[in-house]
């Protein structure tokens, strides 16, 4: 029972209204206070207490005050009397309660099965929907002993009754088909090096993640592809089935090993195989999709690159090119008859004219060809092999006119795929706008003997899946049957229109957009004015009347150093030398409880929970470190390789370690103390950082900036260096996504509402989303010198006098915006709801698709804030700082990646991205872990008064807890889980 109540609250729950205090009559005061608290007991926990120690304190004194009795005099109330059965008797003749029969457990059993478990609710919630199942029928609930029997045979009922039905609905040959997926075969990747045409693939070839983009990667695919095909699973088998049901299904096949799967009885094994395969397919064709997309582009840029190795090899810049056209011209009117060999070289010499063409070739038109024949050669002799199979095995579909040529360009291709043609007759029926670009009209287009106009046919395929490429990246093209780049219009809510006015709600708009777009226009008003008039005064701002780029900001002062932390970090040290950062993730666990989060995939755990921890600890650190399962084993620590393997197999999933990370950001707010770190604090920073990867496979990307191949991290870290969300992404996805996703998708206690991000992390659709979703974009803009300010209306520049140069000729649209605004928010509701996830919401408004009239609205909403932004930020220098702090505190997380995650060289080695995730997660909440022991070690020297007196301003600002020079994360990996470290009681 709820042991602190506020004011309201028991004005609310435990008031007595005149007719109860009626019943009271001629009762003596023990009788008469514990019949009240009875009374108001039984609705609020749908059951009477069986000691009085479990009514709250709080609440006995504020009955006792009602009924005029001494709060004491309860202890006298003996609930297992004949006194008070006899007042449990009139309390439920009175409310209309009544004792739980066998038939009142099984209807209960009954509404579970039917109404309740197949939306699949979280196990943990059941016990209390079976309360309030009791509670609506007033009928006291069972002992908590008992009510668990009937809420646990209920669900064994629904899932042996599920099984049975779903298993019923497959075939005999589909059950054949599953079972063939159980052979034991070969390994994954040797079964697919051998991959034949007919080849039927095994459950752990079908488990294996795609490799990097390549023609053997392509045929393995479709080969997964044809195999989960040839099962001939019905289309409407899991209909009526909640998708997390599938999940939980589909997740114990990935963790079970084929030798477990075939132990199982027919009816659980068909179905979660089936399970495994439905999803499973969406996530083949994802990836096909994906290699799409990976390899049309690597047959552009590698022929890109090829050629300009070769042009740079020999490529000499000529200089004087002017005069050397006129020395040309004089020679050549001068002797109109004479050799060139004789009359131009020496004028110009040979070398000269060569290096000119070379120049011509490299910067001109000649370009475009050289690249495009490479292009050809590459795809005609390797990638056409793979490619059109690929075309056949994937279904395209299109919502968008604009890109119907695209495909019908695609259906020729494909029709004509046997024919032995060279050419395509160029007629109406061909399409060319919207499928061949500008540059490539040349080189497609030719010139018969007969001057007839023809399409060179190979030439023409490229350029259609260059447009394919385009249409799939923007999901104005989607295939059927995949989940990523399934069709957009399923990524938006369903009943948006039936529920708009909860939605706009959820969002804090107005669902009239007049009102919103005045509020936006009289703010930009507001802010360039301010901005405007500031500017004289403005010391650290000027704006140039000359040049390109008119805005110029000074860089910011140094602040004071701070003159204790040196010395704090040294007295840290000295108490907790070479703390073992395994013993760190041990005392988190210790005080939190994290561990409780990992549940088995199977249905039922039968470890003993005290040996499951150390097992988790183990694998978590394991994992966290980068070092591997296999090392940990290095010390003392009571286990095998391979019960670490189970371990992680499976109880450590990615769901889990979020809750996880969740609790111990939880706890690390709890545990902070005021008038150290101040207030809750609502922002956080957010960068990326690279990480060196296994190469085969689809997540790993050669990084532009940074250079090699790798991963990203992209983080989400509050001013005091705790990281609420952290994620996996490829080098080249968008960051504003990750933004995005991140501040909607932490689940911790904190509330998200600014956020800082560097150059990559905004964009001008960027600020308009979070504009809707009610939060500050805060970005440190490299170009800052390159930015324009919007005007709210046009010929409204003269109110500016000072900004004239740095004003955009165009003003905002408002009337587009309220055009679009009901079709911006439906956008916005889809990534708060999370119906899709964030980047494949954003991929469709990218510039390759301007004619989408959202993105256009979009664009001049962020337009609008972003200037409102600019003027704030160029406005005060205190901005400014707190955007650099805020990135600071992201840097400071990022070094320690190095530290923690030191294992194998600091690279995620694996190719299987679901360990790659997992790897990323176990490194986040080892980190938290050390942020929250930090704060209890800080904490607990600082509170003593002579480290507290010393504490100055610039050490309060700069205070910090991820900090480690006293920690050690080597040496033999020992774990004693009765040991404690000696914090003392610093925290709960």
């Amino acid at each position: 029972m709820k042991r602190n109540w506020s004011d309201p609250e028991l004005d609310e729950i435990w008031l007595l209204t005149p007719e109860e205090l009626a019943l009271l009559v001629n009762k003596t005061a023990a009788n008469r206070l514990g019949y009240a608290l009875q009374l108001k007991v039984l609705p609020l926990e749908s059951r009477f207490f069986d000691a009085v120690t479990e009514v709250p304190s709080v609440a006995v004194r504020f009955v006792a005050q009602q009924v005029g009795v001494n709060p004491k005099a309860f202890a006298e109330y003996d609930p297992e009397g004949r006194t008070a059965k006899r007042d449990r008797v009139d309390i439920r003749k009175h409310l209309g309660w009544r004792q739980a029969t066998e038939a009142d457990n099984a209807s209960m059993s009954a509404w579970l099965r039917s109404d309740v478990l197949p939306s699949a609710p979280d196990p943990h919630h059941l016990d209390e929907i079976s309360l309030s199942w009791y509670r609506d029928h007033r009928i006291e609930t069972p002992a908590s002993i008992n009510r668990e029997r009937f809420v646990r045979a209920a669900v064994n009922q629904f899932d042996n009754e599920l099984v049975e039905s779903l298993a019923g609905r497959l075939s005999v040959s589909t059950r054949v088909s599953i079972d063939a997926l159980l052979v034991i075969g070969v390994a994954a990747d040797d079964e697919a090096d051998g991959l034949a045409e007919s080849m039927t693939m095994t459950l752990t070839a079908l488990k294996s993640d795609p490799r990097r983009p390549g023609v053997d990667t392509i045929e393995v695919e479709i080969a997964k592809l044809r195999t989960i095909d040839q099962l001939e699973l019905p289309a409407e088998l899991f209909a009526d089935v909640s998708p997390k049901i599938v999940e939980v299904f589909r997740r114990r096949v990935a963790t079970e090993p084929a030798n477990e799967l075939r132990g199982r009885v027919e009816p659980v094994r068909y179905t979660m195989l089936a399970a495994y395969c439905w999803q499973r397919q969406r996530e083949v064709i994802d990836g096909l999709v994906e290699l799409l997309i990976q390899t049309v582009h690597r047959i552009g840029v590698s022929a890109e690159h090829r050629v300009e190795r070769q042009l740079l090899e020999d490529f000499r810049r000529v200089r004087g090119k002017t005069g050397l056209l006129f020395k040309l011209a004089e020679a050549a009117v001068e002797h109109p008859e004479g050799i060139v060999q004789d009359v131009l070289f020496p004028v110009v010499g040979e070398q000269t004219l060569r290096d000119l063409v070379k120049e011509y070739k490299s910067a001109g038109p000649m370009f475009n060809t050289v690249v495009h024949t490479v292009m050809r050669a590459s795809y005609s002799n390797h990638y056409r092999r793979a490619l059109p199979k690929l075309l056949n095995t994937l279904k395209f579909r299109c919502n968008n006119d604009a890109y119907r040529p695209v495909m019908r360009a695609l259906e020729l291709v494909q029709a004509t795929r046997g024919e032995r043609l060279q050419y395509h007759l160029l007629d109406d029926d061909l399409p060319i706008e919207g499928v061949i670009k500008t540059k490539w009209l040349d080189i497609v287009i030719e010139t018969s003997p007969q001057n007839k106009r023809r399409i060179n046919r190979i030439n023409y395929e490229i350029c259609v899946l260059q447009a394919l490429r385009d249409g799939l990246r923007s999901k104005e093209i989607w295939v059927e049957g995949a989940d990523r780049f399934r069709n957009p219009d399923e990524d938006l809510p369903s009943d948006f229109r039936e529920n708009r006015e909860t939605y706009y709600a959820a969002l804090n708009l107005t669902d009239d957009p007049k009102p919103f777009v005045e509020r936006l226009r009289q703010e930009m008003f507001a802010w360039l004015r301010t901005l405007n008039d500031g500017l004289p005064r403005n010391t650290k701002v000027r704006i140039l009347q000359r040049g390109r780029h008119r805005l110029s900001v000074a860089p910011l002062d140094a602040q004071p150093e701070p003159t204790n932390l040196a010395a704090l970090k040294r007295e840290i040290g000295e108490r907790w030398a070479s703390t073992s950062l395994l013993d760190i993730l041990k005392e988190s666990e210790l005080r939190i409880g994290f561990t409780d989060a990992f549940q088995t995939t199977a249905s039922r755990a039968a470890l003993d929970p005290h040996e499951l921890r150390r097992r988790l600890l183990l694998c978590l650190y394991g994992l966290g470190t980068n070092t591997g399962l296999r090392r940990i084993l290095a010390g003392d620590t009571g286990a095998t390789y391979k019960e670490l393997l189970y371990t992680k197999r499976r109880f450590i999933l990615k769901a889990s370690l979020r809750n996880a990370i969740a609790q111990v950001v939880n706890a690390t707010f709890a545990a902070r103390e005021i008038d150290l770190w101040g207030e809750a604090t609502t922002a956080c920073g957010s960068d990326s950082k690279k990480f060196g990867a296994w190469d085969q496979n689809l997540m790993t990307e050669w990084h532009i900036r940074y250079g090699g191949r790798g991963i990203m991290i992209y983080w989400h870290v509050e001013k005091k260096s705790t990281c609420i969300y952290s994620q996996l992404k490829r080098c080249s996805s968008s960051e504003v996504a990750s933004m995005i996703e991140g501040v909607l998708r932490h689940c911790t206690d904190m509330s998200v509402e600014k956020n800082y991000v560097d150059t990559h992390g905004q964009s001008e659709v960027g600020f308009a989303f979070c504009r809707l979703l009610g939060f500050e974009l805060l970005p440190r803009l490299k170009a800052i010198h390159k930015q324009k300010l919007y005007l709210p209306e046009s010929g409204s520049g003269d109110q500016f006098p000072h900004l004239q140069p740095v004003l955009a000729n165009k003003p905002i649209n408002w009337e587009l915006i309220e055009q679009q605004y009901d079709e911006m928010v439906k956008f916005t509701t889809a990534l708060r709801l999370g119906t899709a996830d964030s980047e494949a919401i954003l991929r469709r408004f990218t510039r390759n698709v301007p004619q989408h009239p959202t993105y256009a609205a979009l664009a001049e909403l962020g337009r609008a804030v972003k200037t409102i932004f600019l003027c704030q930020y160029l406005h005060s220098e205190a901005l400014r700082r707190e955007i650099h702090e805020g990135l600071n505190v992201v840097e400071n997380w990022n070094s320690t990646n190095t530290f923690i995650f030191y294992g194998k060289g600091g690279e995620v080695a694996s190719n299987r991205l679901d360990d790659q995730e997992l790897s990323v997660l176990s490194l986040h909440l080892l980190q938290q872990c050390l942020v929250f022991i930090n704060t209890l070690m800080i904490q607990r020297v600082l509170s003593e008064k002579r480290w507290r007196r010393r504490l100055t301003d610039a050490d309060r600002r700069a205070l910090c807890p991820l900090i480690y020079l006293h920690v050690n994360p080597y040496g033999r990996f020992d774990l004693d889980m009765e040991e404690r470290l000696p914090i003392e009681a610093a925290a709960s």
